[in-house]
């Protein structure tokens, strides 16, 4: 097995173990589009598969004959790792009894592993595919203590609804699950090392808040380029590789891409998000259950996520979005604008500036791992929320709290800022006006220790010895 991997590290161990368990393995492997999924199980097993297929796109095949495509495809498959099959199935009971026929020939002396990519999209409408893999696995392959098969797909909520939480044939069949996420700042720091890509660890930050620890995205950008100019190319010249990328996003994922978009547009709205009435109310969608799906599709997708805020009771659910290419395209690139160097142009504007600090949240919330670190707080238990205030006079709201068992509450600014921040007499009172109201409102009774979250950390002067802590762009990076 190949370990020359960027991070994964943990996946790696899990995914070695299961190789080696000695039984039957259904493995269902997630994550959002472009986390690399793929990458990671093709590396790994450096392609040494006893069957390995990929589903077809909905958007590169068309719809029109996509069951046949799809079984043409697979049948495709077989043939390439030798299966001796005359004719195309017409069916998926019969695609999968042609793939047993297939493993069987192969015999039982070593492991055999099936990795079946983008299954999502291999179950069309009226298909019987998930009935047909039930039968595959449940009447042939969980019997097979040599056979390990991985599936992936990007379409989460499907494998969610489909495998990991299914109540039919399926219940409780997959004996493991692994969520693969974005890369921290470590791991991009590493994965830019290794293509000999020079970006300062504040240029680092700023791709990461646009890109948001995709590995794909950044795949693409060139060695030899600032930042600007990989952002100018790929973001804002006519045929820059990420100019139709949003609309593919929501397009190969979700049946209801335009409602799920909607969503995402109302979300990049406001840094902390949005109730679900306010989201049927303000997004005219309705209020029921096919909202639900819609959120829970998006949030298993890690477009959106959702949260209680400090002190509310449990129905107080906000949504707020955390993919932060979403943010960055609704922000900028859906504008249309004429200038491809739109991001060099523009880097010291009052919308760049705007933009930043609600993207900087998102990058927090993504590193809580590293703030506790840095915080000295690892083992100790913490409830993480934003706050808002509830009265009408001199309305507050905290940007992050960390709620601590050892009877200490963190409240969290988060800055972004291209030099040391400096706190003014003006900024000050509002600080302690917050900490004021939290107190007044909450009754919170533990200790409260003002924390900063920035970039270059806080210019000392007379207000800055009020703040109990300090976290830097530097604990960003940390390894997790």
């Amino acid at each position: 097995m190949r370990k020359n991997i960027i991070g994964r590290k943990e996946e790696i161990r899990e995914l070695e173990e299961l190789y080696h368990s000695g039984r039957s393995e259904f493995v269902v492997i997630y994550g959002r589009r472009r986390v690399g999924k793929t990458f990671l199980v093709r590396e790994l097993f450096e392609d040494n598969f006893a069957f390995y297929h990929t589903g077809l796109s909905p958007l590169e095949a068309g719809k029109h004959g996509l069951r046949n495509q799809q079984l043409q495809s697979f049948y495709a498959s077989l043939i390439r790792y030798g299966s001796t099959a005359t004719m195309q199935p017409e069916n998926w009971i019969e695609a999968f009894e042609m793939l047993i026929s297939l493993l069987e020939s192969k015999g039982k002396e070593k492991r055999l592993v099936v990795f079946i990519d983008e299954m999502p999209w291999m179950d069309t409408p009226r298909s019987m595919f998930v009935t047909a893999l039930e039968h595959f696995w449940n009447g042939w392959a969980s019997g097979q203590h040599h056979l390990m098969l991985i599936v992936c797909g990007s379409a989460t909520s499907w494998l969610s609804d489909k495998l990991i939480n299914n109540h039919g044939g399926l219940y409780n069949r997959t004996t493991y699950e692994i969520k693969l996420s974005p890369f921290t700042l470590c791991e991009c720091e590493e994965f830019f090392r290794s293509r000999g890509i020079e970006l300062s660890r504040y240029d680092q930050l700023q791709c990461y808040m646009i890109f948001g620890g995709i590995p794909y995205y950044l795949s693409l950008l060139q060695r030899g380029r600032s930042l600007a100019q990989n952002i100018d190319r790929l973001c804002f010249q006519r045929n820059g590789k990420l100019v139709l990328e949003f609309h593919r996003l929501f397009s190969s994922l979700f049946t209801n891409p335009d409602e799920c978009i909607q969503i995402v547009r109302l979300l990049s709205k406001k840094r902390l998000g949005f109730r679900r009435k306010e989201i049927a109310a303000t997004a005219q969608l309705p209020y029921g259950g096919g909202l639900t799906n819609t959120l829970q599709a998006l949030a298993v997708s890690d477009f959106i996520t959702s949260y209680i805020p400090y002190g509310a009771s449990s129905r107080e659910v906000y949504y707020r979005l955390q993919d932060s290419f979403s943010l960055f395209y609704l922000h900028f690139m859906e504008q249309q604008h004429t200038s491809e160097t739109f991001w060099s142009e523009n880097l010291r504007s009052p919308r760049l500036t705007a933009w930043r600090g609600f993207s900087f949240e998102t990058v927090c919330f993504a590193h809580l791992r590293q703030i506790k670190q840095a915080l000295g707080i690892t083992g100790v238990h913490t409830e993480v929320s934003p706050w808002l205030g509830k009265s009408d006079e001199g309305k507050a709201q905290i940007d992050m709290l960390i709620d601590r068992a050892d009877q200490v509450v963190n409240v969290c600014e988060m800055k972004y800022s291209g030099d040391t921040y400096e706190i003014d007499a003006a900024y000050d009172n509002q600080l302690r006006h917050k900490l004021s109201v939290f107190a007044s409102e909450t009754g919170c009774r533990k200790a409260l220790h003002l924390t900063f979250v920035t970039t270059y950390g806080l210019c000392p002067n007379a207000y800055s010895y009020h703040v109990q802590n300090t976290v830097t762009m530097e604990d960003l990076f940390l390894s997790p």
